[in-house]
């Protein structure tokens, strides 16, 4: 049963357990869409029904920003912990470096998951990253879809941002043969060593938003929208004391 965060519903569980569930997908028939919303995507499912419907059809929701486990809190319904998609795939990548399941990184500006794909076979030996491919191409481009069954991936890394990657890998994941779809945003900046993460004790603090802020001003306008969600969730607690409908 999934925890409801003002109209997204979120599976409650640590990272082991997300972990886990993960790798029983991979070795399932596919596909399979893990989704990691974090308080923007909340704010955008709830003005997009069909992003929302993606959401909730998701075979697996894990709550990526610190401001989701706040807002769950307050609602009264509070999520075990923070669930990173980066940590995920790592923690993922880990388990097919020993297994033999193969990666496709998908999204980012031309060059950059070739970059990752470097640094991520470098740092999990046994790593099969079996293809790449940029994040500029119409959505309804086949010859993505068919490199990706070409290269008979397991695993795709969709890094498109938000909505595009999560309808892209919803409407064509069943046609490129691959188990296993995870929207990872911005990750492959990270991975390609592009874009510097938090230090650890930021993340341990879940202010690696703040982090990025600080070396990315231009992100200001999306971060000062962010407390909007929080304000909601005590909006909705207000009301249900009240004896308001939620």
């Amino acid at each position: 049963m999934r925890v409801d965060v003002l109209g997204v519903g979120f599976d409650n569980v640590t990272m082991d357990e997300a972990v886990e569930r993960a790798v029983s997908m991979m070795e399932e028939e596919g596909p399979h869409l893990v989704v990691t919303p974090n308080p923007e995507m909340i704010q955008q499912a709830e003005r997009d029904p069909e992003f929302a419907e993606i959401l909730a059809q998701a075979d697996l929701a894990i709550p990526d920003g610190v401001g989701v486990i706040y807002a769950a809190k307050l609602l009264g319904t509070p999520l075990k912990g923070r669930v990173p998609g980066v940590d995920l795939a790592t923690r993922l990548m880990e388990r097919m470096a020993q297994s033999g399941k193969r990666l496709y990184l998908l999204g980012a500006k031309p060059g950059v998951a070739e970059m990752a794909a470097v640094n991520l076979s470098a740092a999990h030996p046994g790593l099969v990253v079996c293809g790449t491919h940029d994040g500029y191409f119409q959505e309804d481009d086949p010859s993505v879809v068919e490199d990706i069954r070409k290269c008979r991936a397991d695993v795709v890394f969709v890094c498109l941002g938000a909505f595009k990657q999560e309808r892209w890998a919803a409407v064509h994941g069943k046609e490129t043969g691959a188990r296993l779809f995870l929207g990872l945003g911005g990750a492959l900046d990270v991975f390609s060593g592009q874009v510097e993460r938090a230090p650890v004790m930021w993340q341990k603090l879940g202010i690696e938003w703040l982090y990025r802020t600080i070396k990315e001003p231009f992100r200001i306008k999306r971060v000062a929208k962010l407390p909007l969600v929080l304000v909601d969730a005590l909006g909705h607690r207000l009301r249900r004391g009240k004896g308001g409908k939620r």
